[in-house]
């Protein structure tokens, strides 16, 4: 459903940035942002409660995200940044 990156700022600010991005190989404008809408969503519920403070993360939608139930698409996002969190230790 998604991919998922981490940077580490190291600049003394606590806040958790996210970003989003769906390439155009995902399909056309309407399925790109609704692709980008579930996954701001699913960030929404997620990354203030797993997410590291001080770090970035970029959430890579993939087309799978555009028709996967929402429950699974949060699931998907939990396990990306754990694992990211697990190489970022």
């Amino acid at each position: 459903n998604l991919s998922l990156q981490r940077l580490d700022r190291r600049d003394g600010d606590a806040a958790i940035r996210v970003g989003f991005t769906v390439t155009k190989k995902e399909g056309g404008s309407v399925e790109r942002n609704r692709i980008r809408r579930r996954l701001r969503e699913a960030a929404r519920l997620v990354v203030a409660g797993l997410g590291a403070p001080g770090a970035d993360y970029v959430l890579i939608g993939r087309r799978a995200a555009l028709d996967s139930p929402f429950q699974s698409l949060v699931g998907d996002l939990k396990e990306a940044i754990a694992e990211a969190e697990r190489r970022a230790a």
